[in-house]
C-alpha cells in the first residue's frame, strides 16, 4: 500500500509538471501572483533582517549596562510638542549626575551639530560635528584606529582638539600622517589627536563622517543653549533598573518635578530603542505581508480556474480512470497534488527572485540584508497551502465526475 501512495504521488506530480510544461504562458500568468506574493515577502523578511541586525549593531551601539537621558523620545507630533516644552539639561546636569551618582560607574553628556569640516582647499559638508565629555569611551562604542581621545583636563580647558572618522582622513588628508593636523570645523580649527576605526555606512549614509571634541569647545563654537543629552553606566546589568532608579530621583529633585507629577524626562536603554525600531520595521513588515496575501490570494484564484479548466479538458481520463476502479478520494487526491505542486513550483521561483532582489537592493543601495532559512520555508509553506486550500474545490468537483458521463465526453 506504502508503495502504490508513493507511486500515486511521483505520478501526480509528474503530470502536473507536465501541464506546466506543456503550456508555458498559461503557467506563467498561473505562477504570477504565488511568484510575486513570496518574493515580495523574502526580499521583505531579508532587508528588514538585515536592517534589523546592523541596527542592534553599529546604531543604537549602547552596552546593555548603559542608559540615555534626555528631554524624551519623539515619535509623532504631540509627543514633540511635549519634549519641546520641557526644561532643557544643562552641563550642571551633568556635573550633578556624575558627582552625587553613587551607582553610576561613568556619565557622560553630548550635543551635535552639522557642519562643514575643511582642510586646505579640500572639505566635507554636512559631517557630524560632536561635543563631548571625556567619558564618551566608557559608555558609546567607537573605538580608534590610532591615537587617543581628549581627557577630562581638555574637557576642563575647552582645548581644540579632536577626534575623527574615517571620512575625515580618507577625503581631506589622503597620505598624510592625521595625527597633529589641523582641520576647520566652520569657523574654528582643531588639532587631530586620533583616528576612528571605519564604520562603512547605512541606508547609503556613511557613519564615518565624523568629528568629535570636547563638549565645553563644542559650546565655545557653537553657544550653549541645546539641551544636552546624558549617557549614565551603570555597574553591571544586574544594577541598571537601581541605577536607573538613582538618576531618577536626583534629577527629578534638580527640576523640581512633584511627587505625584511624571518624570519631564525620558530615560532609555539599547533595548527601548531596539524596540521602537522593531515597532517601527514591524508595521512596514505588516503592510508589506498584506500586499504580499492579496498577490497570494489573486494567484490562487488563478490556479483554482486553471485547475477547472484542466478537470474540463480531462473529463475523459477521469471517467476512464473512475471505470477502472479510482475512487473518489484517488482523483481528489491527484488534484490535490497537482494544485499544490504547481503553487509550491510558484513558490520556488519566488524564493528564488526574493533573495535576488534582496541582494540587488544591497548591491545598489548598502541596504543591508539577512536571508533567514525560516522565511525561505514558510514562503514554500504558504504557497503550497495556497495551491491546495484553492485546488479543493476543482478535486472536489472531478471526484464527483459521473464516469458514464465523464466517458461519453469529447
Amino acid at each position: 500500500m506504502a508503495g502504490k501512495t508513493s507511486m500515486s504521488l511521483t505520478e501526480a506530480m509528474r503530470i502536473a509538471v507536465a501541464s506546466l510544461w506543456a503550456h508555458k504562458m498559461r503557467s506563467v500568468l498561473t505562477l504570477l501572483g504565488v511568484v510575486i506574493g513570496v518574493t515580495s515577502v523574502i526580499a521583505v523578511v531579508s532587508v528588514i533582517n538585515g536592517l534589523n541586525s546592523y541596527v542592534a549593531e553599529k546604531i543604537f551601539n549602547l552596552g546593555a549596562d548603559v542608559f540615555v537621558v534626555n528631554r524624551g523620545i519623539i515619535t509623532n507630533i504631540e509627543e514633540y510638542e511635549t519634549v519641546q516644552k520641557r526644561k532643557k539639561f544643562h552641563f550642571d546636569d551633568y556635573e550633578a549626575l556624575r558627582d552625587n551618582c553613587q551607582r553610576c560607574m561613568a556619565v557622560a553628556a553630548n550635543d551635535n551639530h552639522s557642519g562643514q569640516v575643511k582642510h586646505g582647499t579640500e572639505y566635507i559638508s554636512d559631517a557630524a560635528i560632536v561635543g563631548f565629555t571625556n567619558e564618551m569611551p566608557e559608555v558609546l562604542s567607537r573605538d580608534l584606529e590610532e591615537g587617543r581621545y581628549f581627557t577630562r583636563l581638555d574637557v576642563q580647558r575647552g582645548s581644540f582638539v579632536c577626534d575623527v572618522g574615517y571620512d575625515i582622513v580618507d577625503k581631506l588628508l589622503p597620505g598624510i600622517d592625521p595625527i597633529g593636523q589641523t582641520i576647520r570645523i566652520d569657523t574654528s580649527a582643531c588639532e587631530i589627536i586620533g583616528v576612528g576605526k571605519k564604520r562603512g555606512s547605512v541606508m547609503g549614509q556613511s557613519q564615518d563622517a565624523w568629528v568629535i571634541i570636547p563638549l565645553t569647545t563644542f559650546q565655545r563654537i557653537y553657544g550653549s543653549d541645546d539641551s544636552l543629552t546624558i549617557y549614565v553606566k551603570a555597574f553591571g546589568t544586574a544594577a541598571l533598573d537601581s541605577t536607573m532608579d538613582e538618576v531618577r530621583l536626583i534629577l527629578r529633585g534638580r527640576r523640581h518635578v512633584a511627587y505625584q507629577d511624571p518624570d519631564d524626562f525620558g530615560m532609555e536603554t539599547n533595548a527601548s530603542f531596539l524596540q521602537i525600531w522593531s515597532s517601527i520595521s514591524g508595521t512596514f513588515f505588516g503592510v508589506t505581508i498584506g500586499i504580499a496575501s492579496i498577490a497570494l490570494i489573486v494567484g490562487g484564484i488563478v490556479i483554482m480556474n486553471i485547475m477547472l479548466v484542466s478537470v474540463t479538458e480531462r473529463t475523459r481520463e477521469i471517467g476512464l480512470r473512475k471505470s477502472l476502479g479510482a475512487r473518489q478520494g484517488d482523483i481528489r487526491l491527484q488534484f490535490l497534488i497537482e494544485s499544490s505542486t504547481i503553487a509550491g513550483i510558484g513558490g520556488v521561483c519566488g524564493v528564488i527572485l526574493g533573495i535576488l532582489l534582496a541582494k540587488i537592493v544591497t548591491w545598489t543601495t548598502s541596504l543591508p540584508s539577512s536571508v533567514q532559512l525560516w522565511s525561505v520555508l514558510m514562503g514554500l509553506v504558504v504557497a503550497t497551502s495556497v495551491g491546495l486550500f484553492f485546488g479543493v474545490y476543482p478535486a472536489a468537483k472531478a471526484a464527483r465526475l459521473d464516469p458514464v458521463v465523464a466517458l461519453r465526453s469529447e
